[in-house]
């Protein structure tokens, strides 16, 4: 998605790269950053795209990895990559 909300058509690498900057943009927001992330959840349109997918996960996410789900072929014809992340926090007092 774009700023607006809009979902932006692109190639595979164009909305892996775009997902992967709104979740930093989000977590930024909240003081994080996707070394904070524990999580993921990642929903990939087409099984071609798998290779690309681990190559290009592992520029945004470093050793130890988060856990990570990985579903392909489940994203209908509009997109072709969607990821959810579940960050943690330590608590302040």
């Amino acid at each position: 998605m774009d700023d607006a909300g809009q979902i932006v058509s692109d190639t595979f690498e164009g909305e892996m790269r775009r997902s992967f900057e709104n979740v930093k943009q989000v977590l930024a927001a909240a003081g994080l950053s996707l070394a904070d992330v524990v999580q993921t959840r990642n929903y990939v349109g087409s099984q071609a795209d798998l290779g690309e997918f681990n190559r290009i996960y592992r520029e945004y996410f470093q050793e130890p990895f988060p856990a990570r789900t990985t579903l392909i072929g489940c994203l209908g014809t509009l997109l072709k990559f969607e990821v959810d992340v579940v960050a943690y926090a330590e608590k302040s007092e």
